[in-house]
């Protein structure tokens, strides 16, 4: 079965990738912290957290993976936004090179690698990476159930650029 026509692959390949720098990969919704709730909506390159009815700690704050993974040094949860710090870089170079891709198609197709397995691939190790964020959450004692949205999506957009028909 052939999911996407050869022509339009580099295509797919470009948009993907950025389809999955704007998708949070993780979402969690924990209550009961400090007599409150947050939700936490973590996209590649930054997080959201909104935390209400927690007196510490109260509203909306943005922060990007190095400024977050120092927030949760000496907690348990440290090594999960370590994690999470790859995952981003990954994805910067897979973004890096859907720019390149994007302005010199034709250069980059008559390369010796394969540009739209070479995103798949990309797009494929960052799901890895910050499935592997999620489940350092989950294992080391972060409150609530984080929901891996764009990690099945990394996956998807993976797993499809690594099995087009380049013929």
């Amino acid at each position: 079965m052939v999911w996407v026509r050869a022509e339009y692959a580099g295509a797919l390949a470009v948009v993907s990738t950025w389809i999955a720098a704007l998708v949070p990969w993780n979402v969690t919704y924990s209550t009961g912290v400090s007599g409150g709730s947050v939700l936490f909506v973590r996209f590649p390159f930054f997080q959201i957290r909104y935390a209400y009815g927690v007196p510490t700690a109260r509203g909306v704050s943005v922060s990007d993976p190095l400024s977050a993974t120092a927030f949760q040094v000496g907690q348990t949860i440290q090594a999960a936004y370590q994690v999470w710090t790859v995952g981003a870089a990954v994805l910067a170079l897979a973004i890096a090179f859907s720019v390149l891709y994007y302005r010199y198609e034709e250069r980059i197709e008559s390369g010796p690698i394969d540009p739209v397995r070479l995103l798949g691939g990309l797009l494929t190790l960052t799901g890895v990476v910050l499935a592997v964020a999620t489940y350092l959450l989950v294992t080391r004692g972060f409150p609530g159930l984080p929901l891996p949205i764009g990690v099945v999506l990394l996956f998807v957009f993976g797993a499809l650029l690594l099995t087009v028909d380049r013929a």
